[in-house]
């Protein structure tokens, strides 16, 4: 059996950073309802879907914006908000590597 490479210091700070990104619930909630929505939405449109402000959906959005979860696209005065499934899909490679397992090529 091969052991995993460990992680690097970079590795490590990526990876923790992208928990922290996904340890508020709301935060959870939005890009919950952004994936199953399938499409980009509007700040707007999350405050009615969620029992939360704008201005902390805001908030919470410009966090994910920063990992890179959620992407945002600027249109007139609205940005739309959509997930960024393609980082998302890496994300269990985070969580094979801190649990040592062999992290298969291609993730």
């Amino acid at each position: 059996m091969n052991t995993p490479e460990a992680i690097t210091e970079d590795e490590a700070r990526t990876y923790a950073t992208w928990f922290r990104a996904l340890g508020d619930p709301t935060r959870v909630r939005l890009l919950h309802l952004l994936a199953g929505a399938g499409r980009a939405m509007t700040v707007g449109e999350l405050v009615a879907r969620v029992d939360v402000g704008q201005s902390t959906v805001s908030h919470h959005l410009r966090i994910l914006a920063e990992v890179r979860f959620v992407l945002a696209e600027r249109r007139g005065t609205s940005t739309l908000y959509a997930v960024n499934r393609a980082c998302l899909s890496v994300f269990p490679r985070a969580v094979r590597s801190i649990m040592g397992e062999e992290v298969p090529d291609g993730c």
